[in-house]
């Protein structure tokens, strides 16, 4: 994947039609894709929009990020293969990471939207700009005035031309250059997550009085509001969850496991305590295995740690 413009690279890229799309969006290119193969096949993964997991010669099954919850418009994975060897993310691999229905995250959020119009002020709506603000857009869409941090209207465009149906709104540049925000009337905007202190949200708190919600699976921490500097913090995520993840594994029934990304170690152990043979791929290779003596970065360490394992 490059940068554009950039010499195109030889290599083949199995990759979705969405995943391309949302690519090309960023300013990136992806080269030579491919959308099919023999030995591999892309499996739905639940996380965004043409997230995909890859099924190898229907022996290994890499999940990629995954969800197995059905959010609007992101279905639940068609199947999840039963396979020799699965590596799964352990984004939240740890036990006290258990989600609530994201039904009862959307009642709560739209209280404190109510109330936050009752007092004239208006609302900002934070959550990864691909992936989980297009959520958003659908959970929220019913409120007026309803606008965009830019980045995000760029990705919610790619959505609905991919036929996913997202209300338009108009952009956080052209509505402060028009000074549609600039009303006694309190609105709804949608930005990307940040820290309270940035310089954006500073901002938008002393000229506009906002409120801040953060929508974040680490919200399952009372900590992370404060980490966060912001005024509400409900626990939404685009990933698995603890029991998720178990469920996942447990319909794999591999004979091999790998744990990858997160709390990888953490949650190796907790697969080989249910009797499963876990190794994780540790980005800290001091708190596991030493398999190579000096990494000479993260990547290349992964992967020496995983063809040694494999073979």
């Amino acid at each position: 994947v490059y940068r554009k413009p950039r010499n195109k690279s030889k290599i083949t890229t199995i990759t979705s039609v969405e995943t391309e799309a949302i690519a090309n969006a960023r300013g990136y290119e992806i080269t030579n894709a491919i959308y099919e193969d023999k030995d591999l096949e892309l499996i739905d993964s639940g996380h965004i929009l043409g997230s995909k997991g890859l099924l190898a010669f229907n022996e290994v099954f890499y999940t990629g990020d995954i969800s197995i919850r059905k959010r609007a418009f992101l279905k639940l994975p068609k199947k999840i293969p039963q396979v020799d060897t699965l590596i799964i993310e352990s984004t939240f691999g740890r036990h006290e990471y258990i989600f609530p229905d994201h039904k009862e995250i959307i009642h709560q959020a739209n209280k404190i939207i109510a109330d936050a119009y009752d007092k004239g002020q208006p609302v900002i709506l934070m959550g990864y700009p691909l992936g989980k603000a297009q959520l958003l857009t659908n959970f929220f869409g019913h409120w007026d005035p309803f606008f965009s941090y830019d980045s995000i209207e760029v990705i919610n465009t790619v959505y609905r031309n991919m036929g996913i149906s997202l209300r338009d709104t108009t952009c956080f540049t052209e509505a402060e250059k028009n000074k549609q925000l600039d009303t006694k009337y309190p609105w709804v905007m949608l930005a990307p997550l940040m820290n309270g202190n940035s310089r954006f949200l500073r901002y938008m708190k002393d000229k506009y009085n906002t409120i801040t919600i953060g929508f974040s699976g680490w919200a399952c921490s009372p900590r992370y509001k404060y980490m966060m500097g912001i005024d509400y913090a409900l626990p939404l995520s685009d990933h698995c969850d603890f029991n998720e993840l178990i469920q996942v594994v447990k319909k794999c029934n591999p004979k091999k496991i790998f744990t990858i990304h997160g709390f990888a170690v953490e949650f190796a152990r907790i697969l080989n305590n249910m009797g499963y043979n876990t190794i994780p791929i540790s980005h800290k290779p001091h708190k596991i295995k030493k398999i190579v003596k000096k990494p000479t970065s993260r990547r290349k360490n992964d992967i020496q740690i995983l063809d040694y394992y494999i073979k």
